[in-house]
């Protein structure tokens, strides 16, 4: 059982609520978060994704493939803002225990698709948006795999990435026809927004 957490906002628009918490009278979106061994979102890489995500237009239309999914936190506030269908691929079986009770806490459970497993053991097909809260070196191990899922200029928002391979995983995604929008150094990690190629 995770540690248990108070009700916190990130960015303009998103509340963080523990399951069973009861959400105050206001315009922000309520992310419900189950108690877990992964986190409830307040994680500097979590908290920057879903400050970027909040700002993207584009999210309103879109599929999403989150890679490394976890608590299937960013898929959920993507489908808060709009997004019409998540693909979630976490390895850890229990990550995709917890993400699929968020889901449902969340209302979205109908909307997301499950894959335990790797990037490749998803189904191919081409996102609008996507997101991966993991590891630099997994980043750069599955750039192919993860271009070769977008649509064209859809945004890629990338993060869980040390300083350390902070160059290497932008170089690796230009080199594959990506343009980056915004590179955020956060006190460990840092987050890339990327668009994918046109």
């Amino acid at each position: 059982m995770g540690r248990e957490f108070t009700p916190f906002t990130i960015g303009e628009r998103f509340r963080i609520l523990p399951e069973g918490e009861s959400a105050p009278d206001d315009d922000r979106i309520n992310l419900i978060m189950a108690p877990g061994a992964f986190g409830s979102g307040e994680h500097e890489t979590t908290a920057s994704c879903l400050e970027i995500l909040e700002q993207l237009p584009q999210t309103a239309a879109s599929s999403a493939l989150d890679l490394g999914s976890g608590t299937g936190i960013l898929s959920i506030a993507a489908l808060k803002l709009g997004g019409r269908q998540a693909l979630c691929v976490d390895i850890n079986p229990e990550a995709i225990t917890t993400c699929q009770r968020n889901c449902t806490l969340n209302g979205v459970a109908s909307q997301v698709t499950h894959v335990c497993g790797t990037l490749a053991a998803a189904p191919k097909a081409r996102y609008n948006l996507i997101l991966a809260n993991i590891y630099g070196d997994i980043l750069i191990d599955v750039a192919n795999e993860l271009v070769a899922a977008t649509t064209p200029g859809c945004p890629m928002l990338l993060s869980g990435i040390l300083y350390e391979y902070n160059f290497d995983v932008r170089r690796v995604y230009q080199r594959l026809g990506c343009t980056v929008l915004q590179n955020h150094m956060l006190t460990e990690f840092s987050t890339v927004l990327l668009r994918a190629p046109e």
